[in-house]
């Protein structure tokens, strides 16, 4: 029986992958990546030489039984994200959950995720938060902000530069204009950036500065 590893990979800095996420990228019999492209950069810059394979949120309900039946034979895989760890907004789930019902092991490496740095230099509360990750962008979007208006809890998002603008406003609409926010934006990259203030200040920066790059938006809670 093989064995299924998740590795996370840099977020931005080709500096933030660990010494035991290269050797197992090194050891491995496949990895399976969500970009075959991107992630070949990134197995180039870090001498790994392992086959690939596109496993990515199209392809992955019809892979995922081949992918088992390999591993139950004996080889093993590792799974990666074009960045960070994979299954946080990324494809992993339905293959780890694949695994542990055929009994496969599974074991996820620690390493990069984008919400940890943006939760911790937020300055809001961290000693309780929930992840929401990508907002609906249309079918249940106004169900899920009320839904939020009245959680207590610190909310960390993701969310596209040229949908943030709608984001803020619609955190200004349904949170409060006074609501704190913080937007990191490119981070661990040259360009990092966070903009911290009320929803409708953070909201007016960004309209008149339109932000590139990967973004992450942490709010505070309902007082």
């Amino acid at each position: 029986m093989g064995k299924l590893y998740l590795v996370p990979t840099p977020i931005g800095n080709l500096e933030d992958i660990t010494l035991r996420a290269i050797r197992i990228l090194k050891e491995v019999d496949l990895i399976l990546a969500e970009d075959t492209r991107t992630s070949g950069k990134l197995l180039q810059h870090l001498s790994v030489t392992t086959s690939m394979q596109s496993h990515h949120m199209h392809n992955e309900h019809k892979t995922v039984t081949g992918i088992v039946n390999r591993l139950k034979g004996g080889d093993s895989i590792a799974l990666i994200s074009d960045a960070g760890t994979p299954a946080i907004s990324d494809p992993g789930f339905l293959l780890t959950r694949a695994c542990v019902e055929a009994g496969v092991e599974v074991e996820c490496l620690p390493g990069a995720t984008a919400f940890v740095p943006a939760l911790v230099n937020s300055g809001l509360p961290n000693d309780k938060f929930v992840f929401e990750g990508f907002l609906p962008v249309k079918k249940g979007r106004q169900t899920r902000l009320t839904l939020l208006a009245e959680e207590p809890r610190t909310m960390i998002f993701y969310e596209s530069p040229h949908k943030l603008i709608k984001t803020l406003a619609n955190f200004v609409e349904y949170f409060g204009a006074d609501r704190p926010v913080s937007v990191s934006r490119e981070l661990t990259k040259l360009y990092e950036e966070t903009v911290r203030g009320t929803a409708k200040d953070v909201l007016k920066h960004y309209t008149e500065k339109p932000p590139k790059g990967e973004i992450v938006i942490v709010v505070g809670g309902k007082e």
